[in-house]
């Protein structure tokens, strides 16, 4: 993507701009961020969509007895009529199951594909919302249909209604309001507060959210996939290798439940001898950030052409890289040299026509025959 290029998406500026003046700074309306917007998928495929096992979705309502949340699989007779004010029904990862809308999600690729996360819908009858919060990352919220008046504030007390199934606000305080009609966007940083509520009937809302992960649960995913490969990488090295614990010079003791000093300093050069090989973070990391979410699986993989002529990722394949690997869907590559700038392009494009395909390696060729029988890749 041409970053300094200026796109009707982000109101004419440009994505290097949008980055440096509004990027978890301040929050921007954009008017017809898409000119003549028209849904990538109509209220039938989603409710559809709904319905499905494997499918996250909530239903949310809103009335005198206050807030009430059911998740699903929703089938049609567990919603509401369709004219019957004051409910929501978000659909989450749309983009996993649409390729329209997988395409729609495609263009927020200025941000780095470790950072975006999905794409939510927000179907609501008049009056529907899911009341006043905050995220803690940040949010493009598009108009695919209908109408939408969004309340913003940026506030300090971020305290909770309690016994409420939703997290939302208790004092909320708004600064702006804006009605959206469809093809109007709004970005928010995070923990910047808002309510939105649908103004007539069939309003529908895209939800770009972004991925922040918290440093203490990052961590633990990281420090576990670190030992997980050391413990492997000794099996494979041979009982040699497999140290344990002895203490031949251990006295008896009068206090048993002192912990011995000697078995504090194995278990610290253990936790050292797992990280020392400097790989070991940026491997886990991105294995961990292209690692599938609990409900996406691949199934049957394709059928391997004897010459590959196109190949493109699945929607649901996600792929990274860094200098010296190559992530996709949860299992890291070691890559250099040619084969390497292929699989960046791969990763980048999520296509590689035949061209590109011929200068691949015998090895490169045969990786990605393997991501197709898996259903990561599809061979044209």
């Amino acid at each position: 993507m041409e970053i300094n290029q200026s796109l009707p998406l982000l109101g004419g500026l440009s994505p290097a701009q949008f980055m440096r003046r509004y990027w978890q700074k301040k929050p921007l309306l954009i008017r017809q961020a898409v000119p003549s917007m028209v849904p990538p998928i109509d209220r039938q495929a989603l409710f559809a969509l709904a319905e499905r096992e494997g499918v996250e979705s909530r239903l949310i309502r809103h009335g005198k007895a206050g807030w009430s949340l059911k998740h699903g699989p929703l089938t049609r007779r567990a919603l509401p009529p369709l004219k019957q004010p004051g409910w929501t029904m978000l659909v989450q990862g749309v983009d996993l199951h649409h390729d329209g809308v997988h395409d729609l999600l495609r263009q927020f690729r200025f941000l780095p594909d470790a950072r975006l996360d999905d794409l939510m819908i927000s179907y609501a009858s008049d009056t529907g919302g899911v009341g006043p919060h905050f995220d803690s990352y940040d949010v493009f919220l598009l108009q695919a249909q209908g109408r939408r008046r969004w309340s913003i504030g940026k506030q300090s007390d971020l305290r909770l209604q309690p016994g409420v199934p939703l997290k939302v606000l208790e004092h909320f305080e708004p600064e702006q309001t804006f009605v959206l009609e469809p093809g109007d966007m709004l970005y928010l940083p995070p923990k910047y507060a808002h309510d939105g509520v649908a103004v007539g009937d069939d309003c529908m809302t895209y939800s770009i959210g972004l991925r922040s992960s918290a440093v203490g649960e990052l961590g633990a995913d990281l420090l576990a996939r670190v030992a997980q490969a050391y413990a492997e990488d000794l099996e494979d090295a041979g009982p040699a290798e497999l140290a344990r614990y002895r203490d031949p010079s251990q006295p008896a003791v009068e206090a048993p439940a002192a912990m011995p000093a000697a078995l504090q300093d194995f278990a610290r050069k253990a936790v050292e001898a797992a990280l020392r090989d400097p790989d070991a973070i940026d491997r886990a990391l991105g294995e961990s950030l292209t690692e599938p979410k609990a409900n996406v699986w691949f199934g049957e993989g394709n059928e391997v052409p004897e010459v590959l002529h196109e190949v493109a990722l699945d929607r649901r394949t996600r792929m990274l890289y860094d200098a010296r690997h190559v992530y996709i869907n949860g299992e890291s590559f070691r890559a250099g040299g040619a084969d390497a700038t292929l699989m960046r392009r791969l990763a980048d494009q999520r296509a590689l026509g035949a061209r590109e395909l011929a200068r691949a390696s015998e090895g490169a060729r045969a990786l990605l025959g393997e991501w197709c029988e898996a259903g990561w890749l599809r061979a044209e």
